[in-house]
């Protein structure tokens, strides 16, 4: 009998593009033989996101798609969205499984109970797994994908976030703060390097978090440490942390470490005081702007990343040019522009001073520019210097030409002169020379032995 086929279709963040990874991984251990998401197949999974409203909108279309594709298919929903609207996911015509942010690992499970279900007569099986997360809960340990095919790989450490921005639904989606336990971490970045990936991402929804549920004293701190005695040629990879939580210590370990990539994502969401009071954020735009220059003089080249959120309800036109002008006040590798969307059962979803899509749309414009140029004024401190890169595909721009990402976050072309190996998965030393379309261009650097 040919194998069962199923698709998989992830909205959202990087962590709910792990955790996919991971489920295609339970799948592929069990015979099923993973398609894309516009081909026939058996069973549809869509992991949804609820960080927006668009993103449920989004959550809803794609499992309608699949319901169409093949009216008989068994179509599957796990994630945020069906965490905190489980009902209307179920209620959703053709789907028959909805499981929230706990119990991923029974959807094999549960997909072929409905598959015998099917196999005996009804017509519209239907199953809800969804747990209220006021219960403790713990860490899900998913299968590790590891299959080698890229360079870098994302190991999520954490989970959950106890923060309660007054703008956000993701702790009502993700529950309290869960840790991977750090001999398990150890273990599957272990597993990461021996199927020959040479970066690991650690991620998490509040990574800056890690250990907080832990005996003992571990925290991320701790955690890199002990990865950072491993053996093996790698680096490491933060993901999002919380600009509150950034210690000297942990600045330190990054700083004198080849081996963690001098790149930090900080969001910051406003550059305005009253808004980020309202915002229920744990800092002030000076006590970012200190630990910004902080960062940028214990770590030299380092890029700093972050999010900014534009149209949270009361924000005035001043309030947007005091953001406006912070954020042009630093030099910041990149910004994620987005668009305030009130979440239902959030303090701001119920703030006077809505603002109107057209305001928010023009607000996103202008700091979009500003952010294109802000790249280009990072990319360009690296010309005439010489970057680490990581090299992960062979580009069709010219013979020998590849495209990698170094450490600090930049997008580098290189070619390679006839002859020598390809490079895809080393850490190749490329001369910087130019910069066109948001990309470095430079030559491999070989060292003389």
């Amino acid at each position: 009998m040919a194998p069962r086929k199923i698709a998989f279709f992830t909205l959202g963040c990087k962590v709910n593009q792990q955790e996919t990874a991971a489920l295609k991984k339970l799948f592929q251990d069990h015979g099923y033989q993973i398609v894309g998401f516009n081909e026939p197949a058996d069973v549809y999974v869509v992991n949804t996101c609820t960080v927006t409203h668009i993103a449920d909108r989004k959550s809803r279309q794609m499992l309608r798609r699949a319901t169409s594709s093949n009216p008989s298919a068994i179509v599957a929903a796990v994630g945020c969205y069906c965490q905190v609207a489980a009902e209307e996911v179920l209620a959703i015509p053709g789907v028959n499984i909805v499981i929230g942010t706990q119990d991923r690992a029974r959807l094999l499970e549960l997909v072929e109970e409905v598959a015998r279900r099917k196999q005996a007569g009804e017509k519209y099986p239907k199953i809800s797994i969804v747990r209220t997360l006021e219960e403790k809960p713990v860490f899900e340990e998913l299968p590790l994908p590891c299959s080698g095919e890229r360079s870098r790989a994302f190991l999520k450490i954490e989970d959950g976030c106890e923060q309660f921005c007054s703008y956000c639904i993701i702790p009502y989606a993700r529950g309290k703060v869960r840790s991977l336990r750090p001999e398990l971490v150890k273990e599957r970045f272990q597993q990461l390097l021996a199927a020959g990936y040479r970066e690991v991402v650690l991620t998490g929804i509040h990574t800056s978090a890690y250990g907080k549920d832990l005996p003992g004293e571990i925290d991320l701190v701790g955690l890199l440490k002990q990865l950072l005695q491993l053996q093996g040629e790698f680096r490491i990879r933060l993901s999002s942390l919380e600009p509150a939580e950034i210690t000297q210590e942990l600045l330190e370990v990054i700083a004198s470490s080849p081996r963690v990539c001098r790149h930090l994502h900080l969001p910051l969401q406003s550059g305005d005081d009253e808004i980020l009071k309202l915002m229920h954020r744990p800092y002030t735009t000076e006590g970012y702007r200190r630990l910004f220059e902080k960062v940028w003089e214990m770590i030299p080249g380092v890029a700093v990343t972050t999010d900014v959120m534009v149209g949270f309800p009361g924000e005035t036109e001043k309030h947007f040019e005091n953001t406006y002008s912070f954020i042009a006040s630093l030099p910041f590798r990149g910004l994620h522009v987005f668009k305030y969307s009130p979440r239902p059962g959030t303090i701001a979803a119920g703030l006077p001073g809505q603002i109107s899509p057209e305001e928010k749309e023009e607000r996103s414009r202008r700091l979009r520019n500003l952010a294109k140029n802000l790249e280009e004024e990072f990319a360009r401190r690296f010309l005439g210097h010489k970057l680490v890169v990581l090299a992960e595909r062979r580009i069709p721009e010219g013979v020998g030409c590849w495209e990698g990402l170094s450490d600090n976050y930049l997008r580098v072309v290189f070619s390679l002169p006839l002859g020598v190996p390809k490079p895809q998965g080393s850490f190749v030393s490329v001369y910087i020379r130019g910069l066109r379309n948001g990309r470095l261009f430079g030559e491999p650097v070989f060292e003389e032995h």
